[in-house]
């Protein structure tokens, strides 16, 4: 097997736990405080608004067409390309008493008056503000089915204390990423909703490989302890960590820089996510099972003696 860190020694991760343990409280804090003050820069997947296809003649410039809307009092406008450069997608943000359809001719007025050539409205919709809540309500429901079945699946499958781990270390990544899309007010919308359910299935995968080992070594290695358990693993899946992570985070710059606005909030979340989940695999979810008290003993599973089989065969 290709292995990027080829090390018989083995790294000690867990003389650093209390510091990361400390630097995780801060982080987690921080991003609830940022939370409190500033909540999310929500999308009009959230909060309603009116939704603008038009078609042109000619190849669309978006940088003039978003000046001709803010010239137009639309500063507010996301512009973007919809299926080819020739189609552009135009999102507003709900304006008090006044109806979609009005907003729409506004729209196509300012940019048939201005030097685009020929102009088609293709589309128009409008998305209700008590639609909005139900999407921002029913993605908080996701992510906490999705956690709870996960401690579930742990649970059953290794160890509670090692399920502990895992579903703070998920709820670890899901609050950061957020404290950071609040702290910088980049627009939360349904693409960054599913981002942040793409980092809880990546995160546990990365702590599920780590876990595996850690169970096989303590098996293995009866006379070590916990922490030197959980660092020889360590060490033996930082190769694939490593491979797997710097893949995905090459795979999502080129998202982000030449993917186009409509998925640079997507790409965001999840390189976010990558880094604060692989961080928390290590120092949050590892570290706590220790701090728990997981032992030999946990990763041994019961024999049940068979009834009857303390008894002599019959010749």
């Amino acid at each position: 097997m290709f292995e990027i860190i080829k090390t018989k020694q083995t790294i000690g991760f867990m003389k650093l736990a209390n510091p990361a343990t400390w630097l995780s409280l801060i982080l987690v804090i921080l991003s609830v405080v940022t939370l409190s003050i500033n909540w999310l820069n929500w999308g009009l997947d959230f909060t309603g608004g009116t939704l603008i296809e038009v078609g042109f003649e000619q190849p669309a410039n978006l940088e003039n067409v978003r000046t001709t809307l803010a010239d137009a009092e639309f500063p507010d406008a996301v512009v973007q390309h919809f299926g080819s450069s020739h189609e552009v997608m135009v999102r507003l943000a709900p304006r008090e008493g006044v109806k979609g359809q009005v907003i729409g001719n506004q729209v196509l007025d300012a940019l048939t008056n201005a030097d685009f050539g020929n102009v088609d409205m293709r589309r128009i919709e409008f998305v209700g503000p008590n639609v909005g809540d139900e999407l921002a309500e029913n993605g908080g429901i996701a992510i906490i089915i999705a956690l709870v079945c996960i401690m579930l699946y742990v649970s059953m499958r290794f160890e509670w204390r090692l399920a502990m781990g895992s579903v703070l270390a998920l709820a670890h990544d899901i609050i950061i990423t957020l404290g950071i899309f609040s702290l910088f007010q980049i627009e939360f919308d349904l693409t960054v909703l599913a981002a942040l359910l793409a980092v809880v299935g990546y995160s546990l995968n990365d702590t599920i490989v780590v876990f595996d080992r850690i169970r096989e070594n303590f098996r293995l290695l009866a006379s070590d302890t916990p922490s030197d358990i959980v660092d020889k693993s360590l060490t033996q899946t930082l190769s694939r960590t490593i491979i797997t992570s710097g893949t995905t985070i090459l795979t999502l710059v080129s998202l982000f820089v030449v993917g186009g606005e409509l998925i640079h909030g997507f790409a965001t979340a999840l390189l976010i996510g990558i880094f604060v989940g692989t961080y928390s695999s290590i120092y949050v979810a590892s570290a706590l099972a220790i701090k728990l008290g997981i032992s030999r003993d946990h990763m041994i599973p019961e024999v049940v003696e068979k009834e009857g089989a303390d008894q002599d065969a019959i010749m």
